[in-house]
């Protein structure tokens, strides 16, 4: 990568269809199910911007219009808010994507796999690097967002990265695993990256989470790669044929991820951000010391 361009493009693949969460998803994407009262791709769109991100790219779907409502300007809401005196909620919804922020939107045809939902921003992004957010991988950090901490160690650096953490070795088969070789400087550089091995196979425990700073030549690779896990293009298998030729850093991000795209993680997430809230955290702590074990 060249570290005289900014990473300022970010790609959030939301095509998908949310299966876990049948009935809700029928209807509404699983992107839009709210922890508490933002909904999923607000944190992960807010976490871009704060990493400098000025051009959202959603990769979405015919069916999923209500990404685009969401993001899109209400100014009949604003407006009646704002007559109501209801300033602060006025305020909540006009401010969701900052004046200096784009938003772009391209359509998945099929559900190919992630590689194919990232390779659908391909003119979008051009040959510059760009993140990729997932927002099913909601990530609460005590201080920089996790892309915010991945763009800064791009900038030192030049190298792409990819966010993993530790992971029970049992549960490999349900990751991206990397394997990486440590530099003069303490900084972990991928050598191997495998899609979802099973335990015997897999060459360690760090699983890959949705987090990508990648450069734009990806999108080469990912024409190239075969149907992989799942008969689908996975970004995994182009990341592994990129090594030969790029370096990329693995990122143990400070923080807490929450995987949302499973129940039991989305309900974590909506009570430890719940109990965040000032005006629900007692009556919240209350009611949990009624509850039987």
């Amino acid at each position: 990568m060249n570290t005289k361009q900014p990473v300022r493009k970010a790609v959030f693949p939301v095509a998908g269809l949310g299966t876990r969460f049948l009935p809700a998803t029928k209807s509404i994407p699983k992107e839009m199910l709210p922890i508490v009262d933002k909904p999923l791709i607000q944190y992960a769109v807010e976490e871009a911007i704060e990493a400098g991100i000025d051009t959202l790219i959603f990769v979405t779907s015919h069916r999923k219009r209500a990404i685009m409502d969401y993001f899109d300007t209400d100014e009949d809401l604003q407006s009646y808010l704002f007559k109501q005196g209801k300033h602060d909620l006025h305020a909540r919804i006009k401010d969701i994507i900052p004046s200096h922020v784009t938003t772009a939107y391209v359509i998945q045809e099929e559900a190919l796999g992630l590689g194919h939902a990232v390779w659908c921003a391909k003119s979008l992004v051009g040959d510059e690097p760009f993140a990729v957010l997932l927002a099913d991988d909601l990530i609460r950090s005590p201080g920089d967002g996790c892309l915010k901490q991945m763009v800064d160690e791009y900038h030192a650096t030049g190298a792409g990265s990819i966010g993993v953490e530790q992971i029970p070795p049992s549960m490999t088969d349900r990751y991206g695993i990397v394997s990486v070789q440590k530099d003069k400087d303490g900084r972990d550089y991928i050598d191997e990256i495998v899609e979802k091995p099973s335990p015997d196979k897999a060459p360690s425990n760090l699983g890959v989470v949705g987090r990508y700073i990648l450069p734009g030549d990806i999108f080469a690779l990912l024409e190239s790669v075969q149907a992989g896990v799942g008969g689908e293009i996975q970004l995994t298998d182009a990341i592994a044929a990129q090594l030969s030729s790029q370096r990329l850093l693995a990122h143990p991000f400070e923080g807490v991820r929450y995987d949302c795209g499973s129940r039991q993680g989305f309900i974590k997430a909506t009570v430890d951000y719940a109990l965040e809230h000032a005006d629900m955290r007692d009556e919240l702590l209350a009611h949990f010391a009624t509850l039987q074990r």
